[in-house]
Parts: structure tokens; sequence; C-alpha cells
């Protein structure tokens, strides 16, 4: 068998057809099955897409073995992920139960208007998701009450859903905390600082269209809420108690404790709550008919809702809606997603799906404008391939980074580019990490929400347009002092 190296390239159809197979076989399933399909049609879906990428790599002298196995070194670099989306899942689930999301429902519905609720969701997002650097941790926690608030409030969740991820990816896109931010300063061996500078012009701008849109969207009528509190309030006996596991995981996260961590500590603290405020509450949960000791009962409540979630079974269906969520099992069906895209980006990457498609589209640049344009086609064609934001950084940033060097362009444009672009992006592809993450966190799904997740697709525009506008503005400055 020849080596790697000296195999014939894909010709740029047999790189299209597995991108193309995944497209079109994604949004069959979507079309055929609306939401349902990421039960498992849409993962049927990736895998099928998979075999197809399979197939072409056989036909190029690829072997299954090689092939298989980066599959599974794809897989296994995603595994990150999948503990974070079990975490998650275990918060939800004791944060249910414990009242803690109740209570930020119950506060929330005193202080916020629903009348301004979008922007003021956009807003508050992006002040957290700036301090602490995280979206996913915005919206593990702040989010999904800010989602129970919309609901009492009986707004549109969509809507509710594309304000909290466009406010959480702005901090996750400028904050000196992020990873993503750090990782696109890297492709360019740029300072943090100045990435910074230049990449919250442009998100800062996108921002202020969000909040603008969010603002115009308006939410529902102001009502009088007594009757919704008094019954959360008669259910669960809320209590700034309550915040505990919410104030603990804001602090993990200021000090930048790893994103698993801090939201499994979250959620046992979620239990420890409940035990300690609501033992009855946990006991019933655990089933009072089991002969097992008092404490024992504590430990089995605390222990279902980690695995299962919470059954809420007040009798008040506001309630009982608000409350019933969570556990790890609920997550499976996403993870399932995540494993099998990571699998098909293996894959694709493997046999050279990437460098096939990517190249063109480099050589195919002209302007500086053109060359930013065709760097975030590029990004978006690496995120929808390998369904992985850090390598939609890092690929792109890397082949691009010589074109920006021939043109003679800073790389601080080329690092924002790639920041402005690669970070928001991914919140908007389904079978991406961090749109299966969202869609199963939010409760929503990632193609109602993306038409609303302003900032997400403004801020790779405003990039695009930034870098048109400057080129020519460098042009006619030139032109006048020539004459």
């Amino acid at each position: 068998m020849p080596e790697t190296g000296a195999r014939p390239r894909l010709s740029l159809i047999e790189a299209i057809i597995p991108v193309a197979s995944l497209i079109v076989l994604v949004g069959a399933s979507y079309y055929l099955f609306r939401d349902g399909g990421a039960k498992g049609p849409n993962q049927v879906a990736m895998v099928v897409a998979t075999m197809i990428a399979v197939l072409i790599g056989c036909w190029r002298g690829h072997t299954l073995h090689e092939m298989s196995d980066a599959a599974v070194a794809s897989v296994s670099s995603g595994l990150g992920a999948v503990f974070i989306l079990f975490a998650v899942g275990a918060l939800i689930g004791t944060w249910a139960m414990s009242g803690t999301l109740v209570a930020m429902v119950f506060y929330g519905l005193q202080i916020l208007s629903p009348s301004s609720f979008y922007v003021t969701a956009a807003a508050i997002a992006a002040v957290i998701s700036l301090g602490i650097g995280s979206s996913w941790t915005v919206a593990g926690t702040i989010g999904i009450g800010l989602m129970g608030i919309a609901q009492a409030m009986d707004l549109d969740p969509a809507i509710t859903a594309g304000a909290i991820i466009s406010g959480a990816y702005f901090g996750d896109t400028v904050s000196p905390l992020s990873d993503s931010a750090n990782l696109a300063a890297g492709v360019g061996n740029v300072n943090l600082y100045s990435h910074i500078r230049r990449t919250g012009l442009l998100s800062a701008g996108a921002l202020g269209i969000a909040l603008i849109v969010f603002w115009r969207l308006g939410g529902g009528r102001d009502l009088d809420p007594s009757f919704k509190l008094a019954i959360l309030d008669s259910d669960f006996h809320v209590s700034l108690w309550l915040f505990l596991p919410l104030v603990l995981v804001v602090a993990l996260a200021l000090f930048k404790v790893r994103p698993f961590t801090t939201i499994f500590l979250g959620a046992l603290a979620g239990g420890l709550i409940a035990v300690i405020v609501a033992p009855g509450r946990v006991q019933a949960f655990a089933d009072a008919d089991q002969h097992v000791p008092d404490w024992l009962a504590q430990v089995k409540g605390v222990w279902l809702a980690l695995a299962s979630g919470y059954v809420s079974t007040t009798g008040h269906a506001m309630v009982d809606q608000l409350a019933t969520r969570g556990g790890m099992e609920s997550m499976l069906d996403t993870i399932w997603l995540v494993m099998a895209a990571f699998a098909f980006g293996g894959v694709a990457e493997k046999i050279g799906v990437l460098d096939r498609l990517i190249e063109p589209i480099v050589a195919a640049a002209r302007s500086t404008g053109s060359l930013v344009a065709m760097l975030v086609v590029s990004i978006l064609a690496t995120s929808i391939a390998t369904a992985d934001q850090y390598l939609a950084i890092v690929l792109p940033g890397r082949m691009f980074r010589r074109a920006f060097e021939d043109r003679g362009q800073p790389p601080v444009l080329l690092t924002s580019s790639v920041g402005a672009a690669a970070t928001p992006s991914s919140a908007l592809i389904p079978w991406n990490s961090c749109g299966a993450y969202l869609a199963a966190t939010l409760g929503v799904a990632t193609l109602s929400y993306a038409p609303y997740a302003i900032f997400n697709f403004a801020n790779p525009l405003l990039a695009i347009g930034a870098a048109y506008l400057g080129a020519r503005t460098l042009q006619g400055r030139r032109l006048g002092s020539q004459g």
C-alpha cells in the first residue's frame, strides 16, 4: 500500500460529495421529522454521510483501519464536550428539584418586564459571559433560568433562546477569559489584547444590532405576576438560599475552574441544597414506599435527579412544566449526535476533504474584502464538516495565514476575522457540538432559534463588511495622495 502522502488528491467533486450528502440528509431529516429529528433521524443521517466519506476514502486508497482510527481519534477529542453535556443535564435535574430554577423564575418575574424581556435577556447574558468567558456556562445556568422566566411570561422560546445565545457568544468572542478568543489570537501569534481590541469593535457593533432588534421585537404585555408568584412560592418556598448553587458556579467560572468540574460541582450543590431546604420533596421523589433509612432516601432522590432528572408533581401545570426536566439521561440524544458528527469530521479530515475544499477558496480571494469573505466561507465549511468550533478556528486560520502575509495584511485582521466568524457561527449548525449543546440545554431546536441569534450571524457579516470598507477607504486615501 502506498504512503498516505503519495495517494492521489481528491477531486473537488469527490470532496464536495460527503459534505453535500451531510447537508442534504440532515435537511431531509428536519423536513420529515421536524424537531423530532434530534431523537435519532439526524444521527442516522450523520452515520450515512460518514459511510459515504469512507467509500470515497477507499476509492482513493485509504484503508478502513486508518479511517476508523481517524474517526475514533476525532470522537475522543470531543469527549470533553460529552462530559460537559452530562454535567449540564445533572445540574438541571438537581436545580429543578432544589427550587433553584423556580427561584430564578420567581425573582425574574418581579424584576423583569415582559415588554423588554428579550433585550434584557441578551444584555444579562452578555455581561455575565464577558465576565466568565464561557457561552456554555452562561447557557447552562443563567440561560436555563431566563428560559423559565420566558415560559412563565408566555413569551416565544425561540426568540428567548436567540437573545440568550446572542449575549452569551458576545462574551465568548471578546472576553480575555475565553478559550476560543485565546485560540484565535494564537492562530496568528497576535497579542491577546490587540486581538480583543479589534474583535471587540466588530462584536460591539454586532451586539448593538442584536439589542436593537430584540428591543424592536419587544415581548409580551406587562401583566400582574402576583398569582404566578403565589403558586411558585407555595410549592417551593422560595428564598435567596436557593441561589447558592448559581453563586458557586459563577465563582468557580471566574476562577477559571474547568467547565465540567464547575458545572458538576454546581449540580452536587443543587442536590445538597435540596436535601437541606426540602428533604420531604427529595424523599418523596425517591419513592417513599421503599423501606430505606431517611438519609439513604435523600441520597437516592439526589442520585435520581442527577441521572434521570426531576419530575415535579405539585398539581400546578405551570410549576410542573417548569420543574420537570434535566438529568444526564436527557442529554443522550445530543451526545449521540455529537459523537456521530465528530466521527464524520475525523474521516473527512483524514481523506483530505477539508484541504481540497479550502484551497480553491483561498485561491479565489483577490482583494482584502474577498480574502476575509473567503476566510469566513472556509470557517463555515469547516464547522459544517467537522462539527468542531476549535477546528473551525485552527484549520482555516492556518491555511489563510500565508495568504494574509502575501497580501501585506496585519495578522490581527486574520485573527479578528477568525474570532468573529468561527465562535458565533458554531451555534447555528445543528450537528456542531455548540449547536447541539445549546439546543439540548435551552430546549429549543437549533434551526428554530437560529433566525433570532442575531449576534451570531451579524458578527461574521460585519467582519466581511469592515474588510471591504477598510480596503476601499485605504484605496481612496492612496488615490487622494496621488492627486
